[in-house]
């Protein structure tokens, strides 16, 4: 289908508009971290937090609100484990991973590599 209704065009626009001013109202209280992809924990997050602006901008069934509390939880479980990483040494360390040493004066080094499962080709597009 090619175009649908007027009406579905501008509850798009309405509530897609709604929608992104809602999140980066929450973005900007909630810190710079929660979108910086520090860890894999950041990154699953912003992964979630765009399909969720997605999903409150094309699905009719969840309303303007119901998106928003969604974002708002997301960003609120960000703030508190972030927190309570920060305090705690050991939480940290179970929700973060350690820097890993994969090369060194431009060679790889080929046991961290294959225990981290990344190519060189991996490390060559990093760079």
């Amino acid at each position: 289908m090619l175009f649908d209704t007027w009406e579905s065009i501008g509850r798009m626009v309405l509530i897609g508009s709604a929608a992104y001013i809602s999140a980066i109202l929450m973005l900007r209280f909630s810190g710079s971290r929660t979108l910086s992809k520090m860890n894999a924990f950041d990154f699953v997050l912003t992964i979630a937090f765009g399909s969720t602006r997605s999903t409150i901008l094309i699905d009719r069934n969840v309303p303007l609100v119901t998106g928003v509390c969604a974002l708002a939880l997301l960003v609120s479980l960000q703030y508190v484990i972030a927190s309570l990483a920060i305090r705690s040494d050991r939480f940290s360390r179970l929700i973060t991973s350690k820097p890993v040493l994969l090369a060194w004066a431009g060679q790889t080094l080929n046991p961290a590599t294959r225990r981290e499962r990344v190519t060189n080709e991996d490390i060559l597009a990093a760079l």
